[in-house]
Parts: structure tokens; sequence; C-alpha cells
């Protein structure tokens, strides 16, 4: 049994890095590790404010090795990835000089337009690095950085909605409901959402808040449309909800370190219509089908008349590639690498 700590812009909120560092920390305790969370904000055992984004001043570094100073091992969940709070990674580096950290990246500086000539992570011979796709596993082996890619995992077999409440809830009276599970921020595409649900007739549902200063952009698009735009989850309503409510998931983004909704929309029996980002290609190599967002002709034909085995398909290949249930033992693998039991 080792003592943990895993450490974190923010935890416990409903982004990509949240959730998948929930799931990490679940499967650490489900081997008997101790864990202790450390973030900028949200929900932790220990919220250190300069950690977050966009925080103003830099963590201190007593406080911060103090905080680690017991763990066997560091669990870095994107602090390092992406030049969102540098003095806070900067901190963070210091106080894990010589020591076993594992360094797990969801995304990477130069995969972004705007931080395209940033510093990467840095590394050290007690420093271990994971990536959640091959692209990024590959890009930090061309820069000298070795690292082991484990994608994200999902539940194959999730809880099931309630479609006819949660449609009753939207005051939805019929017709077709596109879901866009994410965020509004300007990589989501949320434009392309809007044109696909305007060539299907349907209303579109935009679950996740704006973020990123994209509130105004936003607004311009909902005003320039005449789709019918749907916001937010109803009180007393969650995700397993908007799934079973929707007719079609799309993921119209440009650019996603993986792309959730993309299994979520697998495990849920929902068919997917997708904007082709980079990692997008990798996942489906694993042999799904899902529909480009172009292809509206094939879009409205399936939805006239869906074909089940194409959710079981899917499925089954969650089931063999991505399943959490898989997760304890490919991290238990992966400690013993690093020697930290």
């Amino acid at each position: 049994m080792a003592d943990l700590v895993v450490v974190s812009f923010r935890l416990g909120a409903h982004d990509g890095v949240s959730i998948e560092a929930q799931k990490w920390i679940d499967a650490f305790k489900k081997l008997g590790h101790r864990v202790t969370t450390l973030a900028g904000e949200g929900d932790a055992d220990v919220v250190m404010p300069e950690l977050a984004i966009g925080a103003t001043s830099a963590p201190s570094l007593t406080s911060l090795t103090r905080v680690l100073r017991d763990a066997d091992l560091v669990v870095v969940e994107n602090l390092v990835s992406l030049p969102l709070n540098v003095a806070a990674r900067d901190v963070l580096y210091e106080a894990l000089e010589g020591r076993d950290a594992l360094f797990r990246h969801h995304d990477l500086p130069w995969q972004r337009t705007q931080w395209r000539d940033f510093e990467g992570p840095r590394d050290q011979a007690r420093w271990h690095h994971v990536t959640i796709n091959e692209l990024s596993r590959r890009e930090l082996h061309e820069r000298g950085i070795r690292a082991v890619t484990i994608h994200n995992t999902f539940d194959c077999d999730p809880p099931l909605g309630r479609r006819q409440l949660t449609r009753n809830a939207l005051h939805l009276d019929g017709g077709r409901l596109v879901l866009l599970p994410t965020r509004a921020i300007p990589r989501k595409n949320v434009e392309g959402a809007l044109e696909l649900s305007a060539h299907l007739n349907a209303a579109l549902w935009l679950l996740g808040p704006t973020e990123d200063g994209y509130g105004p952009t936003l607004d311009q698009l909902l005003k320039n449309s005449e789709v019918p735009v749907l916001r937010g989850l109803p009180e007393g309503f969650d995700v397993h909800d908007a799934y079973a409510a929707c007719d079609l998931v799309t993921l119209s983004s440009t650019w996603e370190g993986f792309g959730n909704p993309v299994l979520e929309s697998v495990t849920h029996r929902r068919p997917l219509a997708v904007y082709p980002y980079p990692v997008l290609s990798e996942i489906r190599d694993f042999g799904f089908h899902f529909f480009d967002l172009n292809e509206v002709e094939h879009i409205d034909s399936f939805l006239n008349s869906p074909d089940t085995e194409l959710f079981e398909h899917n499925v089954a290949i969650a089931r063999r590639h991505f399943n959490v249930a898989d997760l304890s033992p490919r991290l238990a693998t992966l400690l013993e690498a690093i020697g930290t039991n």
C-alpha cells in the first residue's frame, strides 16, 4: 500500500480532466492505496488557490512541499501540460526535484494554436509520463521524453436515463434533439453543431457552461440562428438523462485531447456525428462506426430507421478496449513499473 497525492488545477468539476482524474483516484483506492487530492479549486482534500487556472500569485514552495512530503508518488493531472498557471507549474517542478512523480498529459501546449511556442513538459530520471492518446505519446518521444499511453476509460453499462421524463422537463413536444455534451468554448465549434441541427430540423441541447470569454460570441451565434437551443441540465436530472433524451450526439470540436462524448455516446447507445479532430482517427481505428458532421443525408436516414446492430458493435469494442473495469489492473502494472507498490 502506497501514499499517493493527486494534484491538478481543479478537481471534482465537470471538465474532462476532473472526470478522468476521479476515475484514476477511484482505481488507486480500489488497489488499496491511500490517496490525498490537492487542487487550486473544486472538491479536494487540500485546496490551494494558488494552483488554480489564472491565479495571480504563486504557491509557497514550503506549503506545497508540506502537502507532498509523505507521498510515495505524486500524480500530476495536466498541471505541467498546459501553460494555464506557469508560476504554479514551476514551483511544483521544484517541489518534485529528485522524487518519484507521474505526469498525466491530457493536452500539450503545441497542440493549441495560442500556445504553440510555449515550453512543453520537463523530464528527470524519476519522473514518468502518461498520455491519453498515441499522438501525444509520439510527440513527446520526438522531444526526447518517453511516455506510455493509457486511454480514457468508461462505464460500459451506465445507468439508464429517463428519456420521456427529461424531454418533458425540457418542454419538448416531439421532434429531434441533438445533444452537444460539452462546455461552450471556441474549440467546441458550436457553429458546426448549429448547422447540423438546422439541416436535421432538430433542436440543439448545449449541456455545459460557457467559459474562456466565449459568452458574447455564443450569444451572437444563437441570435443569428433559427435553431431552437436548450441550455444546461434541468434541476434533478443528470448526464445519463441527457443521453437518453437525445436522438443524436454531436462532438463538433476541432480539437480534443481525447473526446469523452465519443465513448459516452457509444456506452449510452446513441448515434454520434463528429468533426474529424486529430485524435478521432486513433479512436476510429479500433473499429467504431460514427457519422461525420457533414453526412447529413446518412444521419437523417439513420434517425428515421435506427440500426441497433451499430450500437452493439460499438459497445463491444468499448468493452474490450476502454472499459473502466480494467483500469485498476492497468494502473497496478504502471505503478509496478515505476516501483510504487
